[in-house]
């Protein structure tokens, strides 16, 4: 029975109804779905039309006779390049969607710290439509922004060659209708190239990812801390001479300082107060990781940082001027290698080279320079693929 209708002469003598049946499902489902998530938007009395509305007066769309700042224009919808202080749609939209309207009115129409007072100076907007907004904001915490639509240029560019090397082929073999036969030869030859050149690209780039800079869930600026501050690196990562890792500050080590200092100059009392809540709650900050490395590489803090002393500037780059941190170096083997043959080691006083006693003996009687890493076993396979 089973068999006669999954599989059997049933879908084929009723496929129309089969498939009518499969997309009704998948209907309801979906309704649900929908039904479920817009649940505390919709279902609390609020249309799609005062959704729409109220995305119309965050955009700066309305009114038309606005004579302040539209809200998206200093909190974002999409991430950026550069960091914008203020909080983001999405962090507003998270902060008050379990708060009632009062609490959300309050806290637009009479700020507290002097960042946001500075930043809602003038702000004017009926009660009606401020109410909006809070749909839109309540309405975009449960669905979220719009993704980002991914780019196809360099996949049509690759099957236009393709077409090309396709045509030409055709011409040589086939057609013939070209006198010239150098003509289609070059098309051949130019867009086999380029297409060899696209791959040969793509996969030396797999599992790198130079200038990654990802959205954190708190806008922390390196430029804040360690430059302006003056922080050392060691200060907040405290395993980095120790471990494998060089750890991520505890959130009261934070409060070491924010126990305190309660609102920044650049971002007020928003980002901050992330940080204490996260303290107060016992939740840690989920960070996400800038620096990846493959699963098949084994990479130390502990011999790079507590045993080679390097600083972490080789690597890492000028942390103290990144408001957004990024990934400064590409990370590939390449790179590591030739860092080992370029970076000398203090063999003489280093206590972690003491048994390359050849190399000491070297130096000493002038049969060579200077001794790299790369002298004492750094390119070893061994070292990094075990």
């Amino acid at each position: 029975m089973r068999e006669y209708f999954l599989g059997g002469s049933y879908m084929k003598k009723r496929p129309i109804f089969f498939s009518l049946l499969v997309f009704v499902a998948c209907f309801i489902l979906s309704t649900n779905i929908y039904a479920e998530t817009n649940e505390s938007v919709v279902s609390d009395g609020h249309s799609h039309e005062d959704i729409a509305r109220g995305e119309r007066f965050f955009k700066g769309l309305l009114p038309f006779d606005r004579k302040y700042s539209s809200c998206v224009s200093c909190h974002n919808l999409k991430q950026v390049d550069t960091l914008n202080w203020n909080p983001s749609a999405m962090d507003i939209a998270m902060k008050f969607v379990d708060k009632d309207y009062e609490t959300f009115q309050a806290s637009v129409l009479n700020p507290s710290g002097k960042k946001m007072e500075a930043s809602h100076v003038n702000f004017n907007i009926s009660e009606e439509d401020l109410k909006t907004v809070k749909v839109y904001l309540d309405d975009l915490a449960h669905h979220g922004t719009h993704p980002v639509k991914p780019t196809f240029n360099n996949l049509i560019l690759f099957l236009f060659l393709g077409l090309l090397i396709t045509w030409a082929v055709i011409e040589l073999i086939f057609l013939k209708k070209i006198k010239l036969k150098l003509i289609p030869v070059i098309i051949l030859l130019g867009a086999f190239g380029w297409q060899v050149n696209m791959i040969v690209t793509d996969a030396i780039r797999l599992s790198r990812q130079q200038d990654y800079a990802p959205d954190q869930p708190i806008k922390f600026s390196h430029k804040v801390h360690a430059g302006d501050n003056g922080i050392d690196c060691m200060y907040c990562h405290t395993t980095v001479e120790q471990g494998k890792s060089a750890g991520i500050p505890a959130t009261n080590l934070c409060m070491n300082c924010h126990v305190i200092i309660r609102e920044g100059t650049n971002s007020g009392k928003f980002e901050i107060a992330k940080v204490v809540d996260a303290a107060e709650n016992g939740k840690p900050v989920e960070w996400n990781r800038i620096h990846n490395l493959p699963d098949h590489v084994f990479f130390s803090h502990a011999v790079h940082v507590g045993s080679g002393k390097l600083d972490c500037a080789q690597c890492h780059g000028a942390v103290e001027e990144m408001d957004i941190m990024r990934q400064e170096s590409e990370l590939s083997m390449g790179w590591c290698i030739n860092c080992h043959r370029d970076t000398e080691v203090d063999i003489m006083n280093n206590g972690y080279y003491q048994h390359h006693i050849e190399r000491q003996e070297e130096l000493q009687s002038g049969a060579r320079d200077k001794v790299t890493a790369n002298d004492v076993g750094a390119n070893d396979c061994m070292r990094c693929h075990y």
